[in-house]
């Protein structure tokens, strides 16, 4: 009767979240980081798609290359805050933590990274070098990136 008079009420069982937790493949556009441009496949002029690690290394570069809330085009979620650190007088030991902790909050976004680790992160001149490792659900890889 009280499945007659409220119909939208199920068995519990009916609202559970299923434990499937998986994540679909990841998957991105290849990137040159040379030239810092798409990969375009010469036979069938199509953007080439990676996955898995690979599409993971390429998605780390472009975050940590694009400044949070630069770009309509991007989530606020998107992209490192490290612009709030230039023309800030503040020790080089405590500028390169920060730059440290605000890489880190960009890249765990993501659900397809563990862990980031600090293999070194510095200023030469104008330029930042990042050396870190990141750990995925498809291993480790080793990012060094200068901006």
């Amino acid at each position: 009767m009280a499945e007659d008079f409220y119909p939208f009420i199920g068995t519990p069982d009916d609202y559970a979240v299923p434990l499937d937790n998986e994540l679909p493949i990841f998957k991105e556009f290849a990137w040159d980081f040379n030239k810092d441009d798409f990969i375009i496949d010469k036979k069938t002029n199509d953007l080439v798609i990676l996955t898995g690690i690979k599409a993971i290394e390429v998605w780390i570069y472009k975050v940590l290359m694009t400044d949070r809330f630069e770009h309509l085009i991007y989530s606020w979620d998107y992209g490192t805050s490290l612009i709030n650190l230039i023309g800030q007088k503040f020790s080089r030991g405590y500028t390169e933590s920060e730059t440290f902790r605000y890489i880190k909050d960009a890249l765990l976004i993501n659900p397809y990274i563990l862990d980031v680790i600090n293999n070194g992160v510095s200023f030469e001149m104008d330029d930042l070098k990042i050396m870190i490792k990141v750990e995925t659900i498809y291993g480790e890889v080793n990012v060094d990136v200068r901006r």
